[in-house]
């Protein structure tokens, strides 16, 4: 049914900076053309029975996911049933995900590097470390010897820092993701994770993470009707 997944939405129904309601999210999901949403509250997965009567209602193929604010940084988490005491420090949060199965991606791991801000700082280094200079600097993040992935595109952060993910992902090995990181209407879909075959329910999605079978993808800036064609990474960013 799917094989293109915005894979970082928030909704108004588990996130309190967004004013994206659920509803909104499906219908701008099917005018742009893509079957698959994972909906990563910042406050925790859905309650399961009002997710599953959500999803009965849709044609699209919906993820129950969350975002969960670490200590090295945000990292969507799947396969988790619930918001966990002491999930906060990404270590037990790994230890929670291989209890559940689950998988973990660090989330627009380098937003505010480029900063002209001296104050700002990529979240990843907001609580220890010196901010890094080069990717092989960067590597050295313990972060990366916890999640299964990381995001490289991603809708929210400038092209140059999403770049700086990709290259960090691509010295280490590590699988790379593309979400939108919406918040609002205008973001959605804006950047995808493609997936190599069908998935048609969040057991095969789950799966297919697992079999490490999708790559990150950004809407072409040239085609915005509900045609939306999505470039491949590394192109856009090239």
């Amino acid at each position: 049914m799917a094989r293109l997944f915005d894979m970082h939405v928030h909704t108004t129904r588990g996130s309190s900076d967004s004013n994206l309601s659920p509803e909104e999210m499906v219908l701008e999901a099917e005018r742009l053309g893509f079957m698959g949403i994972c909906i990563t509250e910042h406050s925790g997965p859905w309650d399961q029975h009002e997710f599953r009567s959500f999803a009965a209602k849709h044609n699209q193929v919906l993820v129950r996911a969350m975002e969960v604010e670490t200590n090295m940084g945000h990292i969507l988490a799947f396969g988790l049933d619930s918001y966990q005491p002491g999930i906060s420090d990404a270590r037990v949060l790994r230890k929670a995900a291989d209890s559940a199965g689950g998988f973990i991606i660090s989330a627009h791991p380098f937003r505010g590097l480029h900063s002209s801000l001296p104050s700002r700082k990529p979240l990843l280094y907001s609580n220890e470390g010196e901010v890094p200079t080069s990717v092989e600097e960067a590597t050295l993040h313990p972060v990366f010897g916890l999640v299964d992935a990381v995001e490289v595109a991603n809708g929210g952060t400038a092209d140059a820092e999403n770049r700086f993910a990709l290259d960090v992902a691509k010295e280490l090995g590590l699988r790379v993701t593309g979400g939108s990181d919406a918040h609002s209407l205008h973001g959605v879909g804006h950047c995808i994770t493609v997936f190599d075959g069908e998935v048609n329910s969040q057991e095969e999605f789950m799966n297919a993470l697992r079999a490490g079978s999708f790559y990150p993808a950004v809407l072409s800036p040239n085609n915005k009707s509900s045609e939306g064609s999505w470039v491949p990474i590394p192109e856009p960013f090239s």
